[in-house]
């Protein structure tokens, strides 16, 4: 087992590169114009950097725009499902039967992780399984296509114009085929869908086979995600998600991601876990009600805020922590009877109206976004409703 060589090195030189956008004349372009005068740009910078011409020519030969991976990046309805229709979808009986075999088939790897890093093989279970299905689907898009499209696009210009860059070094190490590796439309590769600055930089050749191989090999796939996690901050041996029970009447105001209470300050409230005991007594926790003071309930411990440095969506990641749970012998959630939430137009109109009074809830997309969350929750306080953030018709109607 090997970390990729010289980490530090190769991020300096993307660094370097990263630096070069402030060069007047040479990077004038940081997003849109001409395609081709774009990539113009990125292969003048790189070869400043000091990567060869050759180097510069056979990584961006053939390069094209991908109107797929606009589409994709525009089209992502799936975060607007509430948390148990979303969590239904993604969770079958098949999916967690083939999660355990798959536990049982690379116990060894998930040995090494617990004992290397101490993160429970459930965690880095429910990421492959959601990613890619363990393995089975990865993506057909072209990840060099997909990378320089989103860079060229003036959307978020600034995640992944580096992403080429560190593309460009997997190149030069003969980690990465410009014109066949593929992955995700967002330019994540592999069995756990990691970025190829991530891959740089948390990359490991488990296996031993001198690469690190995350379409091929499980061993480096799922180590490399071990070590991305412990270097994102995963606590060792720690919990991250246990769901807990809440007595009727609860004040929830403190309630969401933001607020962090110890586990006993919640024992005095009179929350009580579903199973056992309290995974972590000494510890802050928050309290998640993802469907409001009716449905599910979860105390998210300090792992749990490493699930936003892999994915921003709230529903995504309370999802991938809750299946981690069940991986790890949880019992499935109790649903409870949560009040009807809106549809994607009255969700639209209700950011409108929450922007009206003052709130930044980012753009008006009918997600239900941190936000929006907060907004509706400060809403909820001011009119003396349950402030446990999930926006009802009775709340809409407030409004």
């Amino acid at each position: 087992m090997r970390a990729l060589t010289s980490p530090k090195a190769v991020l300096h030189r993307i660094a370097l590169i990263a630096s070069l956008a402030a060069i007047p004349g040479l990077s004038s372009a940081a997003c849109g114009g001409a395609f081709q005068d774009f990539v113009r740009h990125l292969k003048d910078e790189a070869v400043t950097a000091g990567y060869s011409i050759n180097t510069v020519n056979g990584f961006f030969a053939g390069v094209a725009q991908d109107p797929k991976v606009l589409r994709a990046d525009r089209a992502q309805g799936v975060f607007q499902k509430p948390f148990i229709e979303f969590s239904r979808r993604l969770i079958s009986q098949d999916r967690l039967t083939r999660g355990l075999r798959k536990s049982e088939e690379f116990d060894r790897i998930f040995d090494r992780i617990e004992t290397t890093y101490g993160i429970d093989r459930g965690v880095l279970l429910a990421f492959w399984a959601f990613e890619t299905d363990y393995g089975a689907f990865q993506g057909d898009f072209n990840t060099r296509n997909a990378l320089v499209t989103l860079a060229h696009d003036c959307r978020r210009p600034e995640l992944f114009r580096p992403q080429i860059f560190s593309a460009l070094e997997l190149y030069r190490k003969g980690d990465f085929d410009p014109a066949r590796t593929t992955g995700a439309w967002a330019g994540e590769i592999g069995m756990v869908q990691m970025l190829p600055g991530d891959i740089l930089e948390h990359g490991v050749d488990a296996d031993g086979d001198g690469h690190v191989t995350l379409k091929t090999s499980a061993a480096d796939a799922l180590m490399s995600g071990a070590r991305m996690l412990a270097g994102l901050g995963w606590r060792p041996n720690e919990p991250w998600l246990q769901e807990v029970t809440i007595p009727a009447g609860m004040d929830v105001a403190r309630s969401g991601p933001a607020y962090k209470t110890p586990v006993s300050e919640w024992a005095a409230m009179g929350v009580t876990p579903r199973q056992g005991d309290f995974a972590m007594k000494d510890a802050k926790a928050s309290l998640l009600l993802p469907q409001g003071h009716r449905g599910p309930a979860f105390l998210a411990y300090p792992n749990f805020d490493v699930y936003f440095e892999w994915n921003q969506s709230f529903t995504y990641v309370l999802t991938a922590a809750y299946f981690a749970t069940r991986l790890s012998g949880a019992a499935v959630y109790d649903a409870g009877t949560p009040e009807a939430g809106l549809s994607g137009a009255q969700m639209k109109e209700l950011q409108r109206r929450l922007q009206a009074r003052g709130h930044d809830v980012g753009a008006v997309d009918g997600i239900l976004g941190a936000n929006t969350r907060a907004a509706v929750q400060a809403e909820q306080k001011r009119l003396g409703m349950p402030a446990d953030a999930w926006p009802t018709e009775a709340l809409l109607r407030a409004l």
